[in-house]
């Protein structure tokens, strides 16, 4: 009996540990639902983010549209991504994790920045990640001077 209990114990353990360990090490790595926070469209999920890590910096790039066509190009645009697709552009560029936790938002990812293709506008940029939301807030100079919207992970 006391073989039993010590095995139950040691697997209750181990569960509530490594899912703990897991949960502490998310990461921002994946496929992220943007959802419109102005406009029109408001409320109504726009386009599928990809975030990557390259050296330990994550960048995102558009790699679906939804509610546009999905051969849209940056008319707003300047420089080289004028008239570029949409599709495949990198929008979030140098995001770095801070080591900064938020107690309601979670852990900072700061650093960089990222490109609003309908204004033509690149702004500073903070993150954090709470379960599967990733909260984004793009600003101009401090980050009481902009706006956050909410991604959802796809599964």
């Amino acid at each position: 009996m006391k073989k039993i209990l010590a095995g139950v114990m040691i697997i209750i353990f181990a569960v509530v540990f490594f899912s703990a360990t897991a949960k502490a090490e998310s990461t921002i790595i994946g496929t992220w639902k943007q959802i419109e926070d102005q406009g029109v469209n408001k409320g109504k999920a726009a386009s599928y983010i990809e975030i990557f890590e390259k050296n330990g910096v994550y960048f995102g790039k558009i790699t679906k549209l939804l509610i546009d066509p999905p051969d849209t190009v940056c008319k707003k645009c300047s420089g080289d991504l004028k008239n570029k697709p949409l599709v495949g552009m990198i929008i979030l560029k140098d995001m770095k994790k801070t080591g900064n936790v938020d107690k309601e938002l979670g852990p900072e990812y700061a650093g960089g920045t990222i490109l609003d293709p309908d204004e033509d506008n690149t702004y500073k940029c903070k993150m954090w990640l709470k379960d599967d939301v990733l909260t984004v807030r793009g600003y101009i100079g401090i980050s009481l001077f902009g706006r956050s919207s909410q991604w959802f992970r796809l599964k």
